[in-house]
């Protein structure tokens, strides 16, 4: 039998203490809305320099984000049957900052950047302030679900 999900994880990080295959598998599994039949999602840990120039050349922001998400099927028709496809990288360095600055566990923080980034392959976005409620209440319930706490909690 098939499965639902199909993962590729790559480390081209220095870092340690990094997600493993099952975590992402488990992770993003629960991020899977009903109707995606079938998805392939390449996740990718990378160093500052990389997350960095990725950010750049994609997005035109210098710097080094915690994750980016790369839809492969952004342009195309929405065809029914088509699996969901697409790339998430982290950039190590600043997960941990994050996780480190905001009291909360390694891989809670990568749990939740992961279903985040999982979410944005299905359309899901935060550019307008009702959009960001709507994905923030999603994260925080399937969030739950895993036993880890609102990362919004500090906010409301």
């Amino acid at each position: 039998m098939k499965q639902r999900l199909e993962i590729c994880h790559q480390v081209e990080s220095t870092a340690t203490g990094l997600p493993d295959t099952a975590q992402f598998q488990a992770w993003a599994e629960a991020a899977l809305l009903p109707d995606v039949a079938f998805a392939e999602i390449t996740f990718r840990i990378v160093d500052t320099e990389e997350g960095q120039q990725l950010n750049r050349d994609y997005r035109g922001k210098d710097y080094a984000t915690n994750v980016l998400t790369f839809t492969f099927d952004e342009d195309m028709p929405d065809v029914p049957g088509l699996p969901l496809l697409g790339d998430i990288v982290f950039c190590a360095q600043v997960v941990e900052k994050e996780a480190r600055e905001q009291n909360i566990s390694l891989p809670d923080h990568y749990a939740h950047l992961t279903i985040h980034g999982v979410l944005h392959l299905q359309g899901y976005d935060h550019l307008e302030e009702d959009e960001a409620l709507e994905m923030e209440a999603l994260e925080t319930r399937l969030l739950a679900g895993l036993g880890i706490s609102d990362p919004y909690r500090e906010e409301k």
